[in-house]
């Protein structure tokens, strides 16, 4: 059987694969958990996932006057003119101050 090093060498899903089923037969072995509990070994592994950013007040403000703008800055095609899209972002800042 290979090892876990030569598992990582064919691909990193291989690898991770064979890192977990060596795990899961050392605390097997050990004595440490019951052969059930192969999912609290997958737990283990995986990371917790991250929090979302709050999205502040003068954000929310800034965003919607920027989509009530944006239509005076563009052309008709819906490209961005010439500084229209700097123009925006100062006019939409702007309002959103007010």
């Amino acid at each position: 059987m290979p090892t876990a090093r030569e598992e990582w060498r064919r691909g990193y899903s291989d690898g991770f694969r064979a890192g977990m089923e060596h795990a899961r037969r050392e605390l097997l072995t050990h004595g440490r958990i019951e052969p059930d509990s192969y999912a609290e070994i997958r737990k283990m592994a995986t990371p917790a996932p991250k929090k979302k950013r709050k999205v502040s007040a003068y954000n929310l403000k800034y965003s919607a006057a920027f989509r009530k703008l944006e239509g005076k800055y563009k052309k008709k095609n819906g490209s961005w003119r010439e500084g229209g899209y700097k123009a925006c972002v100062k006019a939409a800042h702007k309002l959103a101050r007010k």
